[in-house]
């Protein structure tokens, strides 16, 4: 590759830099000067095409897994108010059981 010329200054302009991700394979290059991606190329695949009965195995059971929470939710809210409702009905028997007076108030303390 030869040295490209900056057409305003007459002086070579520095090459751009190739650079390849280590992780995933994308290649960039890089202008020098101005610290910016010139062009972006992704990784070739190397991968098969996907399983789809597979993919629809893992589907049924997130669905059966998310159908058992909900049922396990439903069943929660089903016994925490029957408890409110245990713990209404028995407070209300011990006040039923007290007489009622009025409360005291700070004007009367005194």
């Amino acid at each position: 590759m030869g040295v490209a010329w900056d057409l305003k200054m007459s002086r070579p302009r520095k090459p751009a830099l190739r650079i390849a991700c280590p992780c995933c394979g994308t290649r960039l290059t890089v202008d020098v000067e101005l610290g910016k991606v010139l062009q972006h190329t992704p990784a070739p695949r190397h991968g098969h095409a996907p399983d789809l009965d597979h993919a629809t195995q893992l589907l049924e059971k997130e669905k059966a897994r998310r159908e058992a929470l909900f049922r396990q939710s439903t069943e929660e809210i089903k016994t925490k108010s029957q408890l409110l409702e245990r713990k209404f009905e028995e407070a209300l028997k011990q006040t039923k059981d007290e007489p009622l007076t009025p409360p005291t108030r700070d004007i009367d303390l005194d």
